[in-house]
């Protein structure tokens, strides 16, 4: 049988979700809880690959495995067992061709700036002392919205077939001594986000002009936009998928 999990983790630690040689990863540490767990050896698949430091208030992944009879009692199990930057919110049935990463329709990043220090929020904040005009970044946000091909905000050296992505949303809110960037697509590239918030807090303080964003993104190359900001202040905060998937959820 195919389950969805649902989890949380801070990324701090962590080199991204990815299992990799000689480094730690999300999917490491979450098979090898589950395979002991379910006493056999569990292979997740994620819904996408976050980078080092990157953290995550929700993402999925799927496994297989025979019947869970108890859900309730395994969450808790499972919770006992990870460490205490990873939780496990919810485990539920799903078609047995659901994909965690193929069938996601969307997701949604958000990214934390502090225009004051905090001793708080310095591990998943960007601190910035300068002056930064919010209004400016939104009308550069907007014309994200008029673009598919987003490879000038991409690794370069990334394996994908196409650059194209399609933004939802992409807006900056003011709270108190923070500020708040919210971007949803139906996928983003490597290092798309991070890119991206990069490049309009430039222009937010002054070192670029709302028409060179299109410049840049028009120029389809990675070293024509900014400098991409630290991973600390990302979090992958939401993923959705059609209700097919999400039928089961929560029974």
């Amino acid at each position: 049988m195919r389950y969805f999990i649902d989890l949380s983790f801070n990324g701090k630690d962590f080199f991204g979700w990815q299992r990799q040689p000689d480094v730690i990863s999300v999917q490491e540490v979450v098979e090898d809880k589950l395979s002991v767990a379910l006493q056999e050896n569990i292979e997740v698949v994620g819904a996408g690959r976050t980078d080092a430091g990157v953290h995550a208030q929700q993402i999925f992944a799927h496994f297989d495995t025979q019947k869970i009879s108890d859900i309730t009692a395994f969450i808790f199990k499972l919770n006992t067992m990870l460490p205490p930057d990873i939780a496990v919110n919810d485990v539920f049935e799903v078609p047995p061709d659901a994909h965690a990463r193929f069938d996601a329709t969307a997701r949604e990043y958000t990214y934390y700036v502090d225009t004051q220090k905090n001793p708080f929020t310095h591990e998943t904040a960007c601190y910035i002392k300068k002056t930064i005009d919010v209004k400016a970044m939104n009308e550069a946000a907007k014309i994200l919205l008029d673009y598919k091909d987003f490879q000038c905000f991409s690794k370069v050296k990334t394996d994908v077939f196409t650059y194209n992505c399609t933004i939802m949303y992409a807006h900056w809110e003011q709270k108190e001594h923070q500020l708040v960037f919210t971007i949803k697509a139906d996928r983003f590239l490597r290092n798309m986000v991070r890119a991206i918030v990069g490049t309009l807090l430039e222009i937010g303080v002054g070192k670029r002009t709302l028409n060179e964003l299109h410049q840049v993104i028009e120029s389809k190359d990675r070293s024509a936009a900014g400098k991409s900001v630290a991973a600390k202040g990302l979090f992958l905060t939401q993923v959705e998928y059609p209700k097919r998937i999400e039928v089961n959820h929560g029974e």
